[in-house]
């Protein structure tokens, strides 16, 4: 009997990201409120990581805010990014780094397996590295399972491939 099957991944297109930040740059040079600033974007796709450079706090959450929107219009969700805390860098500008989140940890994985199982459907999940692996005999089940956790507003972006 064949055994359909696949995997639940969190992943961010970096050259997606990479467009985002180059448009978001391209804002900041334009925007009027930033005329005469040292405000910047700078990323880092090696280190998956982003830093915000601003004259100040008003300053650093329209950074955030321009970042949040280009990301948004290039279909990037913002639960990919953990922003740490801003501090302070020189001559009394702020730096926030922002670090790009990719691949599922151990405790989420956890969390999704046992929602997964707490659906009542007939499918073995396996947690394989930075991905889940589900399978069942019946591909509605599995499709079931994809359903439920598109609806979910999980912690992390979820996407689903190697559908077999």
């Amino acid at each position: 009997m064949a055994n359909f099957s696949f995997d639940i991944i969190s992943e961010v297109d970096l050259q997606e990201m990479d467009n985002a930040v180059n448009q978001a740059n391209r804002e900041l040079a334009q925007r009027y409120d930033f005329k005469d600033s040292k405000a910047s974007i700078a990323y880092d796709r090696k280190e998956k990581k982003i830093a915000l450079i601003a004259d100040n706090d008003f300053k650093l959450r329209a950074l955030t805010d321009i970042l949040a929107t280009r990301m948004a219009k290039r279909h990037i969700s913002l639960k990919s990014l953990k922003f740490n805390h801003p501090e302070k860098a020189f001559e009394g500008y702020l730096r926030q780094t922002v670090e790009i989140c990719m691949g599922i940890d151990k405790e989420k994985a956890k969390e999704l397996t046992g929602i997964i199982k707490g659906l009542k459907v007939k499918v073995q999940t396996q947690i394989e590295g930075e991905k889940i692996k589900v399978s069942s005999p019946k591909k509605d089940e599995l499709q079931a399972v994809i359903v439920h956790l598109k609806g979910l507003n999980f912690s992390i972006p979820l996407q689903f491939s190697n559908y077999r």
